[in-house]
């Protein structure tokens, strides 16, 4: 069994989803037009009865992996993942450092930036990567909302308690009392948690110095659990370096370490989606993971979304899996801050527009492709000159012989996209990331 693809009427109405075969009837006896991508979606050009049974949507929220799962009745018509960016925080940070460099270095005269934060004109500020992703979370709910007729909408939020993540046995007036609790910084506390003693030499007295263990360029924060007292002696480039003492360390602290900025972010998006959809029917994992059970379904984001849609029992259910992933389109860097493989010095000297080429003799970036005399297919990723890069949805490059690069007269379009693009794969080739 294959996903449904969904239906409007020439009014606009949403109807039940068909079966692609009878789409692909439709489409070719032109009684209907494709009006969406993402999802699919025809129109009709001519009058239905429009009948209709009752539908349910079901919504695995995440940071980073949407759950979506359309049933009816004991069929699953529809069942697929969004799998959001998790790279904004990283661009921003790249554009703040090559502005801030900028401004030292040929305006001087433009002041530092630090009174004009959104966060003091608004309530309800969002840093920019989290605000992303919790707009995509609301607005993929939206777009299967549109095209289902009335559905039951239920989705699965997360709930966490941080402190008690921290430590299993704290109650009553404990969440109170914070690590830095009786200290004025966290330098005090760190020094005083580790008596004014270097944790590498174990000498006590001398210059100390507050190390992070997981450094902040690879994702570590001010937390007292992530810094450490170090003496001026041990605090050194060489220590630094793979085989040094410290980055002992940080290998050592990265594998037990455990983030929490899921669940902050699952704490933040758990309110946003209450206030977006207030008719919905919410539930937590605990609840997921019994009725997952008992349906006999695998671990998944997608078969999570067909076990919150309250369904009892299964008798269809699609063999394949519809992957929704964000294309990044745009390369804002003047220049090349690190050198890439092969080149000793950056490139300072590239303009703009050369390095960031959208399209190529009719072709665009995140075209969906078939290189010729093969049923390879994929999205164009990057032009180099009359060449360009093909991937598939999964960021794997289709290639044909030893070079990642295919000639542009070797391919041929199969459609234009826009920053979406999406596959079907195999449900039993699917693999939790």
């Amino acid at each position: 069994m294959q996903n449904r693809v969904f239906v409007i009427n020439q009014h606009g109405e949403a109807l039940m989803p068909c079966k692609p075969r009878t789409a692909r009837k439709l489409l070719a006896q032109g009684k209907a037009k494709p009006i969406k991508k993402e999802p699919f979606t025809i129109q009709l050009l001519y009058g239905s009865t429009g009948y209709k049974q009752p539908v349910s949507l079901g919504i695995d929220s995440g940071q980073r992996h949407i759950g979506i799962a359309v049933t009816s009745q004991a069929k699953v018509l529809f069942q697929g993942e969004v799998e959001l960016r998790q790279d904004v925080k990283k661009l921003l940070d790249t554009r703040r450092t090559y502005r801030c460099s900028r401004r030292n270095r040929k305006t001087r005269y433009r002041k530092a930036r630090f009174l004009n934060r959104i966060k003091t004109k608004k309530n309800g500020w969002l840093p920019p990567s989290v605000a992303s992703k919790c707009q995509h979370n609301i607005s993929w709910i939206n777009r299967f909302l549109a095209v289902l007729p009335n559905p039951a909408l239920h989705i699965e939020v997360g709930k966490f308690d941080m402190q008690k993540m921290k430590d299993p046995n704290i109650q009553g007036i404990g969440y109170q009392y914070g690590d830095l609790y009786g200290y004025q910084t966290i330098k005090q506390y760190v020094l005083a948690r580790d008596e004014y003693k270097c944790q590498v030499c174990k000498k006590k007295g001398g210059k100390l110095k507050i190390h992070h263990i997981i450094y902040r360029s690879q994702g570590g924060t001010n937390v007292p659990s992530n810094l450490i007292t170090v003496c001026a002696d041990c605090h050194t480039y060489k220590n630094h370096e793979p085989g040094g003492i410290l980055h002992k360390w940080y290998k050592a602290k990265k594998k037990v370490t455990k983030s929490l900025k899921g669940a902050t972010f699952m704490n933040i998006l758990r309110h946003r989606l209450w206030r977006a959809f207030p008719d919905a029917e919410f539930q937590y994992g605990a609840q997921t993971t019994l009725q997952r059970a008992g349906l006999g379904l695998e671990k998944s984001h997608f078969n999570d979304a067909v076990t919150i849609s309250s369904i009892q029992r299964i008798t269809e259910k699609p063999t394949s899996v519809v992957m929704f992933k964000q294309f990044r389109k745009k390369k804002r860097s003047l220049h090349e801050a690190t050198a890439r493989k092969g080149r000793k010095e950056p490139n300072c000297t590239s303009k703009r527009n050369a390095k960031n080429t959208k399209f190529a003799k009719g072709f665009w970036l995140n075209d969906y492709v078939r290189i010729k005399n093969s049923q390879k297919k994929g999205y164009i990723s990057g032009f180099t000159g009359n060449s360009c890069y093909i991937k598939d949805c999964l960021g794997n490059y289709v290639i044909i012989g030893k070079y990642k690069q295919t000639a542009l007269s070797k391919i041929m379009m199969i459609t234009h996209h826009n920053n979406w693009c999406s596959t079907e794969i195999l449900a039993n080739e699917y693999t939790m990331r």
